[in-house]
């Protein structure tokens, strides 16, 4: 059954839908989230630039947007795709509704789309390439489009959500952290500062001689967007730090950390996106729900992309040892490792959530122990 638009794959499937954002064109990687609310959150949080969401929940934007739900400045998301999209502007808390805000944001959006379908066939094929159309353009005409869309491996989209200079926050006493800004959310910001950190985000073009000469406390690697292989020059930079200062990752950052010690990461078939994914945290033996938006992972110590069992296993590094912390229980891909010759570590999630359980948020106190004793 057609509609006014459609979503056409780079392996040629069509789903049909109905306008429900703005009427143009988008491009990217189609990627689905399983997260049940956090809708705004999801389309401004940097990570998801470059991509095309789809949400699996039936029924997104029932409680609208709101200012405080902004993870950025802006919608990095290329495109929405809903099974049902609503426009809910008197509910409570709500200052606009989603797709009047959409449309105002410019973002394509698709409503009337058998989702379930749609992700089934993501996670037989895999995430690819995707193109939002208007009914009225040809489908040899969309596919020589979208084709023209770069691949996400090999791809480096942190310049595109960088700042452009030094943004600081917070004063006081506490210790300065510094990060290396790769599309960081807010709600990590809101984290760090609300344990007294005194941090300051910095372009992910800096070197470290620029990040030393401001006598850093810590290092804080962020999220981001694209592949982590691409980032060779943020990689050099964080491998001249560590060792020197303690270097803490989230997500892109732990992937960065992970390569900057002569790790290798590999695409997931799907990813990991959404507010329910298992892991368990060798550490405590704790298993935590955890929050997630990544494409990537790190690679085992033998180069498999799976962990067996539930051990903290090893890798020898070019710093030392690094044994596993975290282990994902969905698939057994590597969540997260600490160096235990320097002071670094890493998660693969999202311990601040934005939207999410607060599982993990105990991670930022864990952090800002092990700096104290550093």
């Amino acid at each position: 059954m057609s509609g006014q638009a459609y979503l056409l794959l780079e392996d040629g499937t069509r789903f049909d839908g109905d306008w429900a954002g703005a009427e143009a064109t988008g491009l990217g990687e189609v990627v689905f989230n399983t997260s049940m609310s956090g809708y705004q959150e999801a389309v401004t949080d940097p990570s998801y630039a470059g991509q095309i969401i789809v949400f699996t929940y039936p029924l997104i934007g029932n409680y609208g947007v709101a200012g405080a739900h902004m993870e950025s400045d802006r919608i990095h998301t290329r495109a929405v795709i809903m099974r049902e999209g609503v426009d809910r502007e008197d509910a409570a808390h709500a200052e606009a509704g989603w797709l009047s805000w959409l449309r105002d944001c410019g973002v394509p959006a698709l409503t009337g789309v058998d989702t379930r379908a749609l992700v089934r066939h993501i996670r037989d094929k895999g995430a690819m390439r995707g193109g939002v159309f208007g009914a009225e353009v040809a489908e040899p005409a969309a596919r020589e489009r979208l084709m023209e869309e770069p691949p996400m491996t090999g791809r480096d989209l942190a310049r595109d959500v960088t700042p452009s200079e030094v943004q600081t926050f917070g004063g006081g006493d506490g210790p300065l952290v510094l990060g290396i800004d790769t599309g960081i959310k807010s709600s990590i910001v809101r984290n760090l500062r609300e344990r007294g950190v005194r941090l300051e985000l910095h372009p992910c073009t800096v070197g470290p001689e620029e990040l030393m000469a401001r006598d850093p406390d810590a290092v804080f690697l962020a999220n981001g967007p694209g592949d982590p292989a691409a980032l060779d020059y943020v990689v050099d930079t964080v491998r001249e730090l560590v060792g020197q200062v303690p270097v803490w990752g989230i997500c892109l950052g732990h992937q960065l950390l992970c390569r900057a010690v002569g790790l290798e990461t590999f695409k997931l078939p799907f990813g990991h996106r959404g507010a329910n994914h298992p892991v368990k945290d060798l550490e405590t033996g704790r298993i935590e729900i955890t929050s997630q938006n990544h494409g990537f992972a790190v690679l085992g110590p033998s180069g498999q992309r799976t962990i067996d069992s539930d051990e903290p296993v090893r890798w020898e590094t070019d710093f030392g040892a690094a044994e596993l912390q975290q282990l994902n229980l969905y698939d057994r891909t590597v969540e997260g490792l600490v160096l235990r010759d320097v002071p670094a570590s890493t998660v693969q999630y999202h311990p601040e959530a934005g939207p999410g359980p607060h599982d993990a948020q105990h991670l930022f106190d864990r952090f800002l122990e092990r700096l104290v004793a550093a």
